[in-house]
């Protein structure tokens, strides 16, 4: 199974079988409008200008898990249009952990990919343990966690939440090249 089996439904309520991104470097990430880490909003959108004619896709999957993105999703697209101009493809919101966790979370929590962290990413942890948010395993541990998908559709990585653009170019980078 690859992420191209997959259907989801976007921002505006159509659905779209993510097939159509087969040959397409993919970064799928799950926002929120309300977190701390929401202004990653111009990276990955400067990310996406930068390498939209290489082949780079980003989808954005917003998700409330941890109450930071209250908004419906017609409140989320004209957040997103106002604030961030963002131009790559959001979808509906979803649930990214527990039993009502959307099939495409599912499949790419289950890729045995180490998640790419830095000294942010072990201070966030300790945030989450002292607000009690319990996650365990391959759980998605905040808003903005990152999966790069290769043009057949197979997860090559996962990045932790405080990962931004900058810390990630080098990997797109060779990824658009190995998919070219």
């Amino acid at each position: 199974m690859s992420i191209h089996d997959f259907l989801v439904t976007d921002i505006h309520g159509k659905e779209i079988q993510l097939s159509d991104f087969r040959g397409k470097t993919l970064l799928i990430v799950n926002t929120a409008t309300q977190c701390s880490l929401t202004p990653q909003y111009d990276e990955l959108e400067a990310l996406y200008q930068k390498y939209k004619d290489k082949g780079l896709v980003i989808l954005d999957f917003p998700s409330n898990e941890f109450g930071q993105a209250v908004e419906d999703n017609e409140e989320i697209a004209k957040f997103l249009a106002e604030h961030y101009q963002v131009s790559f493809p959001v979808f509906a919101k979803i649930d990214i952990n527990g039993s009502n966790t959307h099939p495409l979370y599912r499949h790419l929590k289950s890729q045995d990919k180490d998640e790419i962290g830095n000294s942010r990413y072990e201070v966030l942890l300790e945030v989450i343990a002292e607000i009690n948010q319990t996650r365990t395993g391959d759980d998605i541990k905040w808003n903005f966690t990152k999966f790069l998908v290769d043009a057949d559709g197979n997860v090559v990585a996962r990045f932790a939440p405080t990962i931004g653009a900058k810390e990630m170019e080098h990997i797109i980078q060779q990824e658009l090249v190995d998919a070219a």
